[in-house]
């Protein structure tokens, strides 16, 4: 996939400089005229992107900081449908396969990762630095190992799982832990389809799906399901952890470590 703009990847999601974007478009209007009136079709600041300064060129701009916008991508891909042009269309494909990419299981797996080996690395750094506290340490280490086996677990897994798979992990029905999500707030029903609330929704977490169900007649029947991706596995088990509620497999490797000292 060939650069067209150059993406942010620092934070927890890429990010476009809206004033990159506004040039890469061609756009005659001036930025400042031109972002105004494309958040007028609902943009939020906090939400879909953020306010920031460029320091730009002195010799162009007379050395004054220049307001720039960092957008998610999904609001860069309506920007470049917005402006209806072959270029705006050029470049929403483009910010699509960003998109794809950055949620495959695999960069989800290895962000994980990098945010363990992160948090190991700190541990040992604090253990060399405090001395007479090595042993605590160690034995917090030791009660944090068990803890990723789950994500381990999961991040074994590149396919999509139903919620019933999910719930076993926790030991409940699918009718419970559908009631469970739906008490959190996650989410609520449509018809026969459970569907995430709007602030969970174009993140990636699920997708639904339509199966054929073989009637007693010979007739078949359509039917939504939902689907969870393995980054809405691990945001479920986030949410949950909160609630104090834990997947088997981990409750089980607490148990063994609490036995263990």
């Amino acid at each position: 996939m060939d650069e067209l703009i150059q993406i942010n990847y620092e934070g927890d999601q890429p990010m476009v400089s809206g004033r990159e974007l506004h040039a890469a478009l061609g756009i005659s209007t001036q930025y400042s005229t031109w972002f105004k009136r494309m958040c007028e079709y609902g943009f939020a600041e906090g939400t879909d992107y953020k306010t920031r300064y460029s320091n730009l060129d002195s010799e162009m701009h007379g050395g004054q900081n220049k307001v720039d916008h960092e957008l998610t991508i999904p609001m860069a891909k309506e920007l470049c449908m917005i402006q209806r042009t072959e270029l705006g269309r050029k470049f929403r494909r483009y910010f699509i396969q960003v998109e794809e990419a950055w949620n495959t299981p695999e960069l989800v797996m290895a962000r994980a990762l990098q945010m363990a080996n992160r948090t190991v690395e700190q541990l040992k750094q604090q253990n060399t630095n405090l001395g007479a506290q090595l042993e605590d340490r160690e034995q917090m280490i030791s009660r944090l190992q068990p803890k990723a086996r789950y994500m381990d677990y999961v991040l074994q897994s590149q396919s999509l799982v139903l919620t019933t798979q999910i719930a076993k992990d926790y030991g409940m029905s699918a009718v419970a832990f559908n009631r469970k999500l739906r008490d959190m707030g996650i989410q609520y029903r449509v018809g026969t389809q459970w569907v995430l609330y709007a602030k969970y929704q174009n993140k990636g977490y699920a997708y639904s799906r339509t199966i054929l169900i073989p009637l007693s007649n010979g007739a078949m029947e359509t039917k939504m399901q939902t689907e969870w991706t393995q980054r809405g596995r691990l945001f479920l088990y986030g949410k949950l952890k909160e609630e104090g509620l834990l997947p088997t497999m981990e409750k089980e490797s607490d148990a063994v470590a609490g036995g263990s000292e």
